[in-house]
Order: C-alpha cells, then structure tokens, then sequence
C-alpha cells in the first residue's frame, strides 16, 4: 500500500487559539526546569562519589531511585487530569520539585540524598504527559506534532542551559549549591505560571468527561499502536536515563577528562538530540500536510533513527579514541529522540479527550520503567567489569541492543490510523446510544 493511498488530511482545520504559543512557551521551560533537575546527579556525579565514598553500584542506585515512584505517580496524576484542569496540576508538580532541591543545600547523608532523589521523581513522573495533555487543550490533532517537538525540546535545552551553569558552581563552589540554584529556579517558573498559566480553550475537561463516548481502557492500552509506542521510547528512555546517570563520570572516569571538559562535553549529545526532534516535528508535520498517513509520517518516521542509533551505538566498543567513541555516543544515543515527538500525538489520534491525560501518563509510566533499570545494569557492569573503560562500554553495547531491538518492535506495531478507525467505530455506536437515551436537557 502506498504512503499516500489513506490521506490523513482533517476536513475541516481548527484555527489554533490565541495565545497557544505563549502557553507553549512556558511549557518549554517548564521541560527546561525539568531536565535540569533530572541532570544535576550525573554532572555531579564524581564529586558525589568522592564526598560520599559511593561506589558504582551505590551510584546506580542513587541514578535509579529517582524513578522508584515515577511511574506510579505519572498514572495517579494521569487519571487526575482527565477531571482536573491541568494548570493547577502542573503548578503543584513544580513546587514540590523545587522544595525537594533545598535539603541538598547543607551537608546531607546518602539517605537524604536517595529520599529527595526519590521526592523529586514522583514530582517529575507525570511532567510531560501532562504538559502534552495541556498543550493539546490549545491545537487540533493536525498541529500537534510541532508543538510537541517544542515540548521536547525543553528537555535538551534544559541540559544544554544548565550543565554550563550548575558545572561552574560545581566547580568554582560545591555540587550543593548546584541543588539550591535549581530550587530557585523553579520557585521562578512557579510565579511565572501563576501569572500566565491557562486551561486551553479547545476542550472542557468537565464537559467532555460527561458526554464524550468513551472507549474501554482495555481496548486503549491493548492496541497495538499503544503497545508499540511503550515499547520504542523504553529502549530511547534506556539510553536517556544513562546520558542522565552516567554520561559525566564515563567522560570523566572512563576516557580521562577533567570536570571542567566534561561539562562541556556533556552537552553534544543534548545538542544533537535537540536538532533530531525540531527536524522530526517539522518533518512529520510536512509529511502530514502533503497527505502521508500518520503509520508513516510519525510510525515509521520515528522508529527508524532508534533503530539506526542503536546500530551506531555498537560500533563504540569497536573503535580506539575518545573523540571517536565520544561522537557515536551523542549520535547513536540523540537519534533517539525523534520517538518522543510523535508517540504522544499518535495516541492522541485514537484516544478521546476525556482519557487522554491517563493514557498519556500510563504511557509514560510504562516506558519510563527502563529508567529504573538502566543505571543500575551500567553500575553493576562497571563494578564487576575488568577495567572501567571496559564496564562503561559493555553497559553502552546493552544499551545499543535494547534500541534495535525496541526501535524493530515500534516500526512494526506503529499503526495510529487504523487504530482510530478500528477503535472509534465503537466509540461512535456508543455515542448514538447515548444520545437516544438521555434527555437533552
């Protein structure tokens, strides 16, 4: 079947809101905040390790227990804002993540450390799902993808804004004040939104939640456009949640360079993660004007670079030199953000309303997983490796297998425009019954 066979042309465009981008804006740097929060431990993390005499498998547990409640807490706050306006969701989400920077402030023990990692994971698991989910309050399906590449954007520039800044405290003052810089921050973000922050005009959670038809939650997370989706950004999360964790002390550690480099050098892959999502959002966007079906201009437009990363990524442990290994890293592991930008449309496409903000955030749930797992597989790699070097690049050649291997499942069960015909035929039959047997006052 040809790309072009089922145009996914609407026949009747939304005119997007005023002041949609303004929201979006501030949803950037929401993300902003966000990732800065998430990098600071592993920019941190040799003098972390040297204060605290941690070894690489307690490193990885400090890495991974940020994600202990993330999860759980994205599905929680997921159900809430089928119900709840999303601007009140996402202020509460930014005060605890700035009041749990503050203990680090002092001296602190491990265990404070670990509790706060964990605090702070909870605030952040539901973040971007409920950030998508209040973006797509102000645009129609056909003009998601951009904003949604924006959005994902805020996670690289996040890095690449605040690695320069919190590694010169790091090193000119101490890995705590970095903690406290970012508590201000978001106290700053959380005066911001309060002055700016709205509930998008498009959709009423209350109305839509009292009329919508809705399709059972089974038939939504069995799909197979579900499935894959969870499946491809688990092994792009995997390789994320490492850049996160370890990227610092394996440039640090692993290849010889100073702090001071690595802060630099810590910021490439972000760079060219970022340039990947604004091109895929663009890409897809364009694809979809021009009539290609959403299998192609976000199924199989997102799996392929994971696949492909995946494939650049097994070379590192095949070649000698830090600048070459240094560079299949930031390309193999920054293809893989192209599968953030079209995932969340995509289950957008067939998903009512209504349940959108659970399927997100059970979404991100599921593939955030991976960000428990990951750091904790690299810390007990280098821990029980022969050499440092060694460990660092058996963990990268895991991390490789796992894109392949999830970027083949995602090109092969990304199918978002059947799905919506398949699901909604139900949802509508619903609907009809629904309007013969209530009242219409």
């Amino acid at each position: 079947m040809s790309a072009q066979e089922t145009p996914n042309v609407a026949a009747k465009t939304t005119k997007t809101p005023k002041g949609a981008w303004t929201i979006t804006f501030l949803l950037f740097l929401f993300m902003v905040v966000n990732f800065a929060d998430k990098i600071v431990v592993g920019l941190a993390g040799v003098p972390i390790m040297t204060e605290m005499k941690l070894s690489a498998e307690q490193f990885g547990l400090l890495g991974s227990s940020f994600f202990f409640l993330f999860s759980i807490s994205a599905i929680v706050v997921g159900f809430i804002v089928n119900k709840v306006p999303t601007r009140w969701v996402l202020l509460t989400l930014a005060v605890i993540w700035a009041v749990s920077q503050f203990p680090m402030v002092g001296t602190v023990s491990f265990t404070t450390l670990l509790i706060c990692r964990i605090v702070l994971g909870a605030g952040e698991g539901p973040a971007f799902s409920v950030a998508a989910h209040a973006i797509y309050k102000w645009f129609p399906d056909e003009k998601r993808t951009l904003p949604t590449a924006i959005l994902s954007q805020g996670s690289a520039f996040g890095v690449i804004l605040a690695v320069p800044a919190l590694n010169w405290i790091i090193v000119n003052h101490s890995w705590h004040y970095a903690f406290g810089a970012l508590g201000v921050v978001g106290l700053i973000w959380v005066a911001a939104w309060l002055a700016l922050g709205k509930e998008g005009p498009l959709e009423d959670t209350e109305v839509l939640a009292a009329t919508e038809p809705k399709i059972p939650y089974v038939q939504l997370l069995t799909s197979r456009t579900f499935l894959g989706c969870v499946v491809a950004t688990f092994g792009a999360y995997w390789a994320l949640s490492l850049g996160l964790t370890w990227f610092t002390p394996f440039i640090v550690k692993g290849l010889g360079f100073s702090q001071s480099q690595a802060g630099f050098i810590s910021i490439l892959p972000w760079v060219f993660g970022a340039t990947i999502v604004i091109l895929t959002g663009w890409i897809s966007q364009v694809m979809m004007a021009r009539g290609y079906t959403t299998r192609v201009s976000r199924g199989v437009l997102g799996s392929v670079p994971l696949i492909v990363g995946g494939l650049i990524l097994t070379a590192m442990a095949h070649v000698e030199g830090a600048g070459l290994q240094i560079a299949l890293l930031v390309v193999g592991s920054g293809l893989c953000g192209a599968i953030y930008v079209v995932c969340p449309p995509m289950l957008g496409e067939f998903t009512p309303a209504s349940q959108r903000g659970a399927v997100l955030a059970i979404y991100g749930a599921l593939y955030t997983l991976s960000g428990i797992i990951a750091p904790s597989v690299m810390g007990t790699v280098i821990q029980r490796a022969s050499s440092m070097l060694d460990g660092y690049l058996t963990g990268f050649t895991i991390n490789a297998v796992v894109m392949i291997g999830s970027g083949v499942i995602g090109l092969l069960l990304l199918w978002p425009n059947t799905e919506k015909a398949r699901l909604t035929r139900g949802a509508a039959a619903q609907g009809t019954a629904l309007k013969g047997a209530v009242s219409p006052t």
